[in-house]
């Protein structure tokens, strides 16, 4: 089958070096960013927002990625998904509270911004599904990403029987060492729209600096074998291949559904990178439509060839293709050799100016994180991210609160 794999390759090369040159949206000449992922939970009570801006800015951050999708919900005023419990139980939902909303105006006060940080395709933890009925996970079922293990027995199932999603959460459950909860299907179009119409929602009605891809990716090798994306793969391979064999093939899928995706194992990676390529493409050149200015950013396995071959998540490709602005390769490892390793393999795929280094800082000590900042600015890279705002605050007994977040910012100042 090599004749047939060198040749889907060309094909794809070929639509990938037919893309137009984008309009770049670059890091502010001599701005080193130093931002601070922040975690959802921070955005529930407007208390917890104002403190968390005034820390953040007394520490010398000056950025602040804020999740506001978590797990298929909404942390702003949504129009494509429900508002999580948390704001529920808060007793905010339907009233005047906008957590991004006041996160902006209380980060733009300091002279911060903010970049809305929207997890992909990760749409549900497994332990506990969504209590809010309308939640996608229970309108389209059939929408999500399905383990390989799992794909002839739920190919020709009803998604609507609640057996279907119970037999995907509980093979999360099982897999927890490589998957982190429900996936949707990279490979599904009504996937990329809905992904899609979020990102634009949020473009249009808020007065962000950025947006910020996480979990664009697959989870895992073993998916996406749902019926829709097995399809897909069907019709994206069958015109290339001969006649005799398309109808051989053709037979042996009326009783094998994964005839296909056994039989073509390089052209079935392909097309899933290619899945996932293609929506960040799209959103990218939606964004810089709507406002040039914003900047698309994605956090991104570090380790490349893991990504690469594993989560199907072509970082570097997005870069030298200039679909993608900046790359936060998250090398969270208390080593300093391999951090430096993970961070001069970004560095050098476009330069440092496209790449902010991700840093772990809940792995680290306040000493082992101020050395990763160094390593970082040595090599070059735009700026430092650092995960999370909340273990800063929170810390252990080697780590005492705010005490981190100081040590770290003091860092940042000289």
């Amino acid at each position: 089958m090599r004749p047939l794999l060198t040749f889907l390759l060309v094909v794809v090369l070929a639509g990938c070096a037919a893309a137009p040159d984008p309009v770049r949206a670059p890091v502010p000449a001599g701005t080193e960013v130093r931002a601070l992922w922040v975690v959802r939970t921070t955005l529930v009570h407007p208390d917890s927002i104002r403190a968390m801006v005034r820390r953040a800015a007394e520490a010398g951050f000056n950025t602040l990625i804020v999740q506001v999708r978590g797990r298929g919900d909404a942390y702003y005023r949504g129009r494509w998904e429900p508002p999580p419990p948390a704001l529920a139980r808060s007793g905010r939902r339907g009233g005047s509270y906008d957590p991004l909303e006041r996160t902006i105006r209380e980060a733009h006060r300091r002279g911060l911004r903010v970049h809305a940080w929207i997890n992909t395709n990760l749409v549900a933890n497994a332990d506990t599904l969504p209590a809010d009925s309308t939640h996608l996970v229970y309108r389209r079922p059939d929408l999500l990403a399905v383990p390989q293990p799992l794909a002839r027995q739920l190919y020709a199932a009803n998604p609507r029987d609640s057996s279907y999603l119970q037999a995907l959460a509980e093979y999360a459950r099982a897999h927890r060492d490589h998957v982190e909860g429900l996936y949707l299907s990279p490979a599904a179009p009504e996937v990329k729209e809905h992904i899609y119409s979020i990102w634009m929602d949020l473009v249009e009605r808020y007065d962000l600096d950025g947006l910020h891809f996480d979990y664009v990716r697959y989870p895992a090798p073993d998916y996406d074998y749902s019926r829709v994306a097995l399809d897909r793969f069907r019709d994206w391979l069958a015109p290339h291949l001969p006649d005799t064999t398309r109808l051989r093939f053709a037979e042996r899928a009326s009783f094998d559904p994964l005839v296909y995706t056994d039989s073509f194992p390089g052209a079935w990676d392909d097309f899933r990178r290619q899945q996932v390529t293609e929506l960040v493409e799209r959103i990218y050149y939606g964004v810089k439509k709507r406002a040039p200015r914003l900047l698309v950013s994605a956090a991104v396995f570090a380790d490349t060839a893991s990504a690469h071959d594993r989560r199907f998540q072509d970082w570097q490709e997005w870069l030298r293709r200039g679909i993608l602005d900046v790359a936060c390769p998250m090398a969270y490892t208390d080593s300093l050799p391999l951090f430096r390793e993970r961070i001069h393999t970004a560095v050098e795929t476009v330069g440092g100016g496209r790449v902010w280094a991700g840093i772990g800082a809940y792995r680290n000590t306040v000493d082992g994180t101020v050395a990763q900042i160094g390593v970082a600015r040595e090599l070059g890279a735009a700026g430092v991210a650092l995960f999370s705002y909340g273990s800063l605050v929170r810390g252990d007994s080697a780590n005492p609160g705010e005490t981190y977040l100081r040590a770290v910012g003091a860092s940042l100042r000289r």
